[in-house]
């Protein structure tokens, strides 16, 4: 008799955790009617169909269709496995390359044609789930509401979703720091003042010029903000997915798709104020970004006095000058001296051509790196293979269980009895 994998997953939009357990059923019913064996159960809580990336339940039964340890996947319909064309495309391949072949109980065996019109229909899907998402936000924003996230200054309000209010203790941070740069502070400046006054930053330890100058093609940070001029600004960035590491991130949006509404409800500064702050900030800044040159050292200096980052302070002809990036900043941290970069890369590589010169030490590091691998190691592989063997064995012991019990040959109660023993 074939044994059968199972595979149920569930997204976290309109589906609860019972769905899991309710795919189970129903594809244990169908091997049952089937003649197939249950052997093993994957499975996958809250996590998206657009992409295989982070499901563990699904690249474990990839690892376990390798190692040979089923015969025939089943799934409730292939859209469990994926809504992306690609990653159901691949699994097809992979498994039909093992020689096994994927039943679905509301679409059959899976072929070539079915896997191509379920990959199209679920991408489809996809799409206008967003494109329904983004209609809701819109209508959100229109209202005067908040679509997502929370600025500085603001808190929800519970019970009604996407209003917001005032905390007066933040509004007047805010003010404070509008006021400070139209007098002719520095974003730097001010985020040392707020550290020094031990003023808690809207995230992380400490307020930085970062925080406060923010980021002009996204209109994001403190002094841009256009929610603290009473006005909501949506669809500035859209996300999109990695295809190879299945990591959402963002990218701007053209102004021209940028949506704003007024809710003067929500402002916190003065529009004289906010005009004549964003008026000055053009004159102050780049406008076009420099790109960072990688060293050889890059993300590896700490500073000695609080342990942030290093960073370019200044070029003094062809040197280069780095400087702790907390102090260049915050204003935080009282080591301000700055060091050439050059002198520390040099001093770094003649200590490597020091010790690679000392044979003696090489020797030593050798003998002691395979002293450490053969202890991890030895006796590894035997281990391996008993507890493969204990894990083959729950899992047909687990299989057994919830078979009999779909078939109503056990109660629930002797289910529970039975399948500790096959989880020890």
């Amino acid at each position: 008799m074939k044994r059968a994998a199972l595979y149920a997953r569930y997204s976290s939009d309109l589906q609860t955790d019972r769905s899991i357990e309710d795919q189970v059923a129903l594809c244990s019913d169908y091997a049952a009617k089937q003649q197939l064996t249950v052997a093993t159960v994957f499975h996958d809580r809250a996590r998206s169909g657009a992409s295989i990336m982070g499901r563990d339940g699904v690249l474990s039964m990839m690892d376990a269709a390798r190692d040979g340890l089923f015969d025939v996947p089943i799934v409730e319909a292939l859209d469990r496995l994926s809504r992306d064309q690609e990653d159901l495309a691949g699994i097809y391949k992979r498994l039909t390359h093992l020689g096994i072949e994927i039943r679905a109980v509301h679409d059959g065996r899976a072929d070539i044609v079915q896997i191509g019109i379920r990959g199209l229909v679920g991408a489809l899907y996809l799409q206008d789930l967003a494109q329904k998402v983004r209609r809701g936000m819109a209508g959100v924003v229109r209202d005067g509401r908040s679509a997502g996230g929370k600025a500085y200054g603001y808190a929800p309000v519970p019970g009604k979703l996407g209003e917001l209010s005032i905390l007066p203790e933040e509004a007047a941070i805010v003010l404070r720091i509008f006021e400070e740069y139209a007098a002719g502070r520095t974003p730097r400046d001010i985020a040392g003042g707020l550290n020094d006054d031990n003023i808690a930053p809207p995230r992380g330890r400490y307020w930085s010029g970062g925080t406060i100058n923010g980021n002009p093609k996204r209109g994001y940070g403190i002094l841009q903000n256009a929610i603290y001029d009473g006005r909501i600004v949506w669809n500035r960035v859209h996300m999109v997915k990695d295809p190879d590491s299945g990591r959402r991130q963002s990218r701007v949006n053209p102004k021209s798709e940028w949506q704003e509404h007024a809710a003067e409800h929500l402002r916190i500064v003065p529009a004289e104020l906010f005009a004549a702050v964003n008026n000055r900030k053009p004159r102050n800044r780049c406008e076009t970004p420099q790109r960072k040159n990688t060293r050889l050292l890059s993300g590896l200096l700490r500073c000695g006095a609080c342990g942030s980052g290093m960073s370019v302070k200044d070029k003094m002809g062809r040197l280069t000058r780095i400087v702790c990036t907390r102090a260049k900043e915050s204003r935080s941290c009282t080591n301000t001296r700055p060091y050439a970069v050059d002198h520390i890369e040099a001093t770094v590589l003649d200590g490597l051509r020091a010790r690679l010169n000392d044979k003696a030490l090489i020797d030593h590091y050798v003998a002691a790196y395979n002293d450490e691998h053969q202890k991890l190691y030895s006796g590894q592989g035997a281990s391996r293979e008993k507890a493969a063997q204990r894990l083959d064995a729950a899992k047909r012991e687990y299989g057994r269980v919830l078979n009999a019990y779909v078939k109503g040959m056990i109660s629930e109660a002797e289910a529970e009895q039975r399948l500790p023993r096959a989880a020890r």
